[in-house]
């Protein structure tokens, strides 16, 4: 399966990915994913799971502030490089830098 570039170039929704997905309304999971899109564009199947809801957290007494920051280029790659969740990564190193 090639990189996917151009939403035109999307795949075309089977009726067992359907199958698979999770579904949700807002936050609530109404439907639970039994399986998920493999590398090769295959379904893989397994026990029901919850994939997490992704976006913008509620806000609260623990909400985040977007900031502008200029880091090195290869602290940036180095922690993008770990994969999802790079950002939250380096927060976490930073509040252990700190001491928070």
């Amino acid at each position: 399966m090639s990189e996917w570039i151009d939403p035109d170039d999307a795949p075309i929704l089977t009726e067992e990915m359907v199958e698979v997905a999770q579904f949700n309304h807002g936050r609530k999971v109404i439907k639970r994913a039994t399986g998920y899109l493999g590398k090769d564009g295959e379904v893989v199947r397994t026990a029901p799971f919850t994939i997490p809801v992704f976006g913008r957290p509620p806000q609260g007494a623990e909400s985040k502030k977007q900031v502008t920051l200029r880091l090195d280029a290869d602290l940036v790659d180095r922690f993008r490089a770990s994969g999802a969740g790079w950002q939250t990564r380096l927060n976490a190193t930073l509040r252990k830098a700190v001491g928070i």
